[in-house]
Formats: structure tokens, sequence, C-alpha cells
């Protein structure tokens, strides 16, 4: 397909190339405003007119802008195709044989089903509606606020000096510049509190998945989205809701307005902890135990 464009490209060149009038003249073509030419007399023979001379194809410009090699008509063509014959290809060295993996025993599991069934999730879903409705309850009542100050401030406008205009104009933007940033710390710390404690349901389920996929001798889970047939005894969706019930019913909710970046991780405490009585034990064996030692 892409000769035959290149043929009929180069013929349209060639017929591009011939003068108009002879062409015309060669048709019988009337022209508008001009006097039909009279019926062509025997000419003596002339000498054939050249050939073109083969048509030479121009690489393009490396810019490709309308005006370089050859014009705006060269520049709307497509490029000329490659014809050149490649390097050889590259030696593939031989790989050493490696261990064929073990044979697929898939398990799959529908994770939404068990997040709406996680009691854990349930709880997290409960309390940080409850902080969104208070948040949207608050703004509400604020924005009420303002436009009674608004309409306040537009009927005591004719009583009032320019001073006075400008002071409670300038009250009035200040409360709402500071209403608006309170509610958006707000609403982030509800976001934060609510990927914090979404976050402990998500790094028990991944243990959970995989404590489950063990016992049943699975080595592959896919998720029930991605699958388009599978039969109930590869789906252990049932069995991992129950498990993380069992393991988390509830989850760590930031109090309400604080942000779980100023609470200290319970998980780095508790190495700590044990870890100090140890050390007082194994120093503390030496000495005698009637008379503690004194402090350094």
């Amino acid at each position: 397909m892409v000769r035959s464009l290149a043929r009929v490209a180069l013929a349209a060149a060639l017929v591009s190339q011939l003068p108009f009038p002879a062409a015309a003249q060669s048709q019988d073509y009337f022209i508008p405003g001009q006097a039909k030419p009279a019926p062509a007399q025997p000419r003596p023979a002339q000498k054939p007119a050249a050939k073109p001379a083969s048509p030479v194809q121009v690489a393009p410009s490396p810019l490709g802008a309308p005006g370089t090699a050859g014009g705006p008509a060269d520049a709307q063509e497509p490029p000329p195709q490659l014809n050149v014959q490649l390097p050889p290809p590259p030696e593939l060295p031989a790989l050493p044989k490696g261990e064929a993996p073990p044979v697929a025993i898939i398990g799959v599991i529908g994770v939404p089903e068990v997040m709406r069934a996680s009691v854990a999730a349930q709880l997290v879903e409960k309390v940080i509606g409850e902080r969104r409705t208070k948040l949207n309850e608050d703004a509400q009542k604020e924005q009420a606020a303002w436009r009674e100050m608004q309409q306040g401030l537009a009927n005591d406008r004719a009583k009032l000096s320019a001073e006075q205009i400008r002071n409670r104009e300038r009250e009035l933007q200040e409360r709402i510049t500071n209403a608006q940033r309170q509610f958006r710390d707000r609403n982030r710390v509800i976001q934060e509190a609510a990927q914090y404690a979404l976050a402990q349901i998500e790094r028990t389920l991944i243990a959970v998945i995989r404590q489950v996929a063990e016992a049943r001798g699975m080595n592959l889970v896919l998720h029930r989205a991605q699958v388009a047939l599978n039969v109930n005894q590869f789906d252990i969706t049932e069995q991992v809701t129950e498990q993380l019930n069992k393991i988390l019913p509830s989850v760590v909710i930031p109090p309400d307005g604080v942000s779980p970046a100023s609470l200290a991780p319970p998980a780095a405490k508790t190495p700590a902890a044990k870890a100090a009585p140890s050390s007082a034990t194994t120093t503390a064996k030496p000495a005698t135990p009637a008379a503690p030692a004194p402090a350094p």
C-alpha cells in the first residue's frame, strides 16, 4: 500500500511539471474570459521535449516547517519510507536453567466485601461520619453568621462613617478568613484520622489473607473482581472476614481534633518498655538484694 501511494505521488509530481497551456491545448479546454482558440494547424515536426530527469527524493527538513526543502507543499507530505537493511541482531547468550515455579494453587477474595463486614471498619466509618457531619453543621452555622453580618452592614451603611464601614468590613473579612482556615484544618485532621485507622485494618488484613492462604495451601490469591469465573472452593472471603473480626475487633482512632502525627506510636514504646526491665534485671543481678546499688 505504501508503494502504491508512492507511485501515485510520483505520477502527480510528473503531471504537475507539465506547462498548463500545453495541457489545456491537448485537452481542448475552454478558459473563461478568453476567446476559444482556432483549431490547431499542422506544425512542422519538432524535436521531442527532453524527458524530465528522474525524481530525486529530498530528505525532509529536520524542523519539518513550511518553506524549507521545497516549500509548504513538501512540508505537508509524509517523509519518504526508509528502505535500508538493518545491522545483524545481537546473539542471545544461553541462560542457565532455573527452577520452575510451583504449581499455582489459586484463591479468590473479595476485599470490598471483607471491609463491609469488618467490625473495625464499621466503627471507623461511624466515628468519621459523625465528625464530618458535625463539621458540615458548624460550617453552615458560620456561613449563616456571615450573611447576618453582611446584611447588618448593608442596613447600617447609611448611618455609619467611612471609617466605621471599613472597620466592620475588615472585621467580617478576618472572621471569614479565620473560619475558613479552621475548617480546612479540621477537615484535614478528620481525613488523617480516617487514613490512620484504615491503615491499621489494611496491615492486619494482609497478614490474615496470607495466614488463611497458607492454611489452605494456596500460593496465589486474586481479587474476585479480576476473575470471570470461579468455584466456591477457591473463595476465602468468608474465612478472612471471620479471622479479621476475631483478631482486630477495633482500631485506634485519634480523638476529635487531634492529628495522628501528634500521637506517640505504641509500637515504638513497647520494645523500649520491655528492654528497660530486662536491662535493669541484668544489671541488678550482681548487686546485693538487701542494699540496692547506688545511682550513678
